[in-house]
């Protein structure tokens, strides 16, 4: 059982758990959709999430990355943190409640975010201390797209958001090939994912890859 008392016994990896990573304009939140579809067309029980999440923290680091609200780099890992331990352990609805239904959960994005976003404001060896309790997934799926397809995406959506620009995601390109290559060699498994496919054939590749 993956319960949490207050000496945070979680294991250090969670079975069917898994993580789907990239920048913006990678298409996560796309693969995440296509997949959930997946599961329900063949009667397979999952949970399918997202960071930051929907509940109030989330609210706040949602306004925190359009704009709406300023926040010092600091408040925001801390707020994400927080949002993250939630996430997981929430008895009603957390990642480790449907894990011990026996459900696969899969997130769009999670601790690997952190340290590609929130270290440019506070430093990569703050923002692993800060999550390095978190248990690992047992899938971590890279959907690599080059920065310049993903700024031609991100054009045509409706606003940016503050860590959308160019110059930035290469910076945070740079921060998450060091995430992964820093949690590598812990058990997780690691997948990259050609993202510049149609949608169709990422998630295909994405669906024999996992099962």
């Amino acid at each position: 059982m993956h319960r949490v008392n207050e000496q945070r016994s979680w294991p250090e990896l969670l079975k069917n758990f898994i993580v789907l990573e990239g920048l913006d304009g990678s298409g996560t939140t796309t693969q995440l959709e296509l997949l959930e579809s997946r599961f329900k067309d063949g009667g397979k029980s999952g949970f399918f999430t997202c960071e930051p999440t929907a509940g109030k923290i989330g609210r706040i680091i949602r306004e925190i990355l359009t704009g709406t609200m300023e926040a010092d780099p600091f408040t925001l890992a801390y707020l994400f943190a927080a949002d993250r331990n939630h996430h997981l352990t929430d008895r009603a609805d957390g990642i480790l409640f449907h894990l011990d239904r026996g459900e696969t959960a899969v997130t769009d994005r999670y601790f690997f975010s952190s340290l590609a976003y929130q270290s440019l404001g506070c430093g990569y060896d703050f923002v692993r201390r800060l999550n390095e309790s978190f248990p690992l997934p047992e899938h971590c799926i890279f959907i690599d797209v080059p920065v310049d397809l993903c700024q031609e995406r991100i054009s045509a959506r409706n606003g940016r958001e503050i860590f959308d620009h160019e110059q930035t995601q290469e910076k945070i390109l740079s921060l998450y090939m060091r995430a992964l290559d820093d949690f590598g060699s812990k058990g997780m498994k690691i997948h990259i994912i050609d993202g510049t496919m149609e949608k169709e054939k990422i998630a295909e590749k994405i669906w024999k890859t996992l099962f």
